[in-house]
């Protein structure tokens, strides 16, 4: 249970905490954090349940309808009287506060199970409920949570908090006096400061039956946590039920600003004189007046040469590094540049790293090139993945995995510490991941025991959770396009990390399928409308996902060898045993003793769900988290799964091809990567 409970990133503190998260760009619907209350349980059915199941009726419209966004509501009797209070972000529209209030009714009951009292929070909106009554002071003393960025500022530490202060504090005093809402947003120039991240974004928030004062004062509570936290950390925000404030380095929310900053100064200036010392007086009479002019001519001169001196300095060394040259000539997009450039290192840097590529600290080697082991100044260990001249991933595909792995922040992402372009080289600097890639593990007999049935659901928990960021979560909508075992690299602790995005295709938010006539990936992986459509969304993601689950809970690989006994595939194995009911027989031998039946077999039925054959059926990833987690959250039946894969009779091995069969009429396309080899294949580290 300890486990369960950690792979879906419950959090239960006691009295005031603060909770630590990775800030990352948040939509509609994506859990923060919560609270649960020790004021006593409820049972299943109750008197108490009912109540808060008719306030759900009531209250998500009640804030929807309101124009704060904000809605209190209170029913029953004691001792099963139930106070509730919700509240929307102020630039949320009013469908979308309606849906993430009855959203986090069901979820609180799922986060905190029984619990009288629960407090859930959300990127566009927060609700609690208590049995005690809360509502009759505007006081908030209470829990407050905390998230971060991982991202320092690229400015100096001092000048931009002290930036992101008068920004945050500008924009509370807005919420609070000037504004009915008790809502506001700023923007403060920073460009003379920061290039790469010219504006600072703020918001600031308050209930709005605060008065002014006391809104002010709740807000300024909760701002004096800043320099503990946020000291040159890009983006940060503190949140309470009543008060919260945000402030990051890119526009996150929606509508213009309210409230706009000039660019602050540096702190440059020389220090004046002390106060009580006086000017010399002057002596020589004429001789003085005339040195002064001679000074007052040649001064200017000597300082003009000077200057140039140093210009021409500055010039000649810029043009004497060839990496500042190369950052040009690939993206060509000014914001993809930013985003990149502050990750160069130099090409000395990773020679020393790892001994000049020595071949002791080879990871690995495919047909991009080789991957290194190597250890930066600070101690800290990367992998270093070399393109040889001759690699498959292309100009297009460096660039893509450049400028989305630099712009995605996610714990079950992997992370891009560097790059390097310099001297002919394309070097790509990943985070170390100690046990290299899932299929390494899991389809090894003699390593496998590794993985017990907790670790697995903490895999599949941290996958899931890394796909729904992708898809949802982010202010990217992004479509992995080669999501398999190889591509999921672990951490020493087995905490998995989504790799490879060289494929992968960045969808505007509203856009929510493409065609393509280069359909590539890798077989066993690929939906049935990719492979005979060119046709992908983020359901194609969601259906690797679902063969990933299956291939996780069997310890098996979802492809027929020619060489093996095994007659057909993974998914009709399942299929066949789902349908006869002995699917704990195709469940991994080395965990099935001492492991939970029930989550096994949810596992196995979450996976069916994400092959069906019609995208549509297939469940969001968001869901999918959601179905993970709870216990009370019932599954509809899964169709029978997209298509299975039969031999071609090609002699090849190695080089086969597999048809698909569904519904429609069997098709191959081309060209498609080999069987367990990706066009931007990431050889285990």
């Amino acid at each position: 249970m300890a486990s369960h409970h950690r792979g879906c990133g419950h959090l239960v503190p006691a009295a005031t905490v603060l909770l630590a998260f990775i800030l990352t760009p948040l939509s509609a619907g994506d859990h923060l954090g919560h609270f649960c209350g020790n004021s006593g349980n409820f049972t299943a059915s109750s008197t108490y349940q009912v109540n808060i199941r008719l306030l759900n009726a009531t209250l998500p419209k009640n804030a929807s309808s309101s124009r704060n966004l904000f809605a209190t509501g209170t029913i029953g009797t004691l001792p099963d009287i139930v106070y509730a209070l919700a509240l929307c972000r102020g630039d949320t529209s009013g469908a979308n506060c309606s849906e993430c209030v009855a959203t986090a009714f069901q979820d609180a009951q799922q986060l905190c199970p029984y619990n009288r009292d629960a407090t859930v929070f959300y990127d566009p909106c927060a609700l609690r409920f208590s049995n005690q009554n809360f509502l009759s002071s505007t006081d908030d003393g209470g829990n407050a949570l905390i998230l971060m960025s991982t991202r320092n500022a690229s400015a100096p530490a001092k000048v931009f908090d002290a930036a992101v202060g008068a920004l945050i504090n500008a924009t509370a005093d807005y919420a609070a006096a000037n504004s009915s809402r008790r809502f506001g947003t700023g923007e403060e120039e920073f460009g003379n400061l920061d290039k790469i991240n010219p504006k600072i974004y703020g918001l600031a928030q308050c209930t709005p039956d605060m008065a002014p004062a006391d809104c002010r004062a709740c807000l300024q509570g909760i701002i004096a946590m800043m320099p503990n936290y946020f000291s040159g950390v890009s983006g940060g925000r503190v949140i309470r039920l009543r008060c919260n404030y945000r402030y990051e380095q890119y526009p996150f929310f929606n509508g213009t600003s309210l409230l706009q900053l000039p660019e602050p100064s540096p702190d440059l200036a020389p220090s004046p004189a002390p106060a009580n010392m006086t000017p010399l007086p002057a002596r020589g009479g004429s001789k003085s007046n005339a040195a002064a002019r001679i000074l007052a001519i040649t001064l200017p001169i000597v300082g003009a040469i000077l200057a140039s001196v140093v210009i021409f300095l500055c010039l000649w060394t810029k043009k004497s590094k060839p990496v500042r040259k190369a950052s040009v000539s690939y993206p060509t997009n000014p914001e993809d540049i930013e985003s990149i450039e502050s990750l160069f290192l130099d090409l000395s840097t990773l020679r020393a790293a790892t001994d000049n590529f020595d071949e002791r600290n080879k990871l690995g080697e495919g047909g991009f090139g080789i991957v290194y082991k190597g250890i930066l100044p600070g101690d800290e260990e990367v992998a270093v993945k070399r393109l040889s001249q001759s690699s498959r991933q292309g100009i297009e595909e460096l660039k893509n995995e450049l400028v989305l792995v630099a712009k995605l922040q996610h714990k079950n992402l992997v992370r891009l510490v560097g790059v390097c372009l310099e001297e002919h080289e394309k070097l790509l600097v990943y985070e170390y991941m100690a046990n290299k890639s899932l299929d390494t593990i899991l389809f090894d007999p003699d390593r496998s025991c590794q993985l017990d049935w907790g670790t697995r659901f903490r895999i599949v928990n941290g996958i899931a959770r890394g796909l729904q960021y992708l898809h949802e979560d982010s202010l990217l909508k992004i479509i992995h396009r080669d999501l398999k075992a190889s591509n999921v690299l672990l951490d020493s602790e087995f905490i998995p990390k989504i790799s490879d995005f060289g494929l992968a295709r960045l969808f505007a938010s509203d856009q929510s399928q493409d065609v393509t006539n280069r359909v590539v990936g890798t077989y066993g992986y690929i939906s049935p409308e990719y492979a005979m459509r060119g046709a992908y969304s983020i359901k194609s993601d969601v259906f690797s996902f679902g063969v990933l689950i299956l291939e996780i809970v069997t310890g098996r690989r979802n492809n027929v060898s020619y060489d093996s006994e095994q007659s057909i595939d993974l998914l009709s194995l399942v299929w066949e045993h789902w349908t006869m009911g002995t699917i704990l027989e195709i469940m991994d031998l080395s965990m099935i003793c001492h492991s939970p039946g029930d989550q096994m077999l949810k596992c196995m039925h979450i996976g069916l769900l994400c092959v069906q054959e019609n995208p549509a059926d297939r469940p969001l990833m968001s869901l999918v988290t959601v179905m993970l987690c709870s216990s009370t959250v019932s599954l509809q039946a899964p169709s029978r799964p997209a298509f299975c894969t039969v031999k071609s009779g090609a002699n090849d091995s190695d080089t086969h091809t597999e048809q698909y069969r569904g519904n429609s009429q069997s098709t191959s396309r081309s060209p498609m990567s080999p069987n367990e080899v990706s066009i931007t294949e990431l050889e285990p580290r």
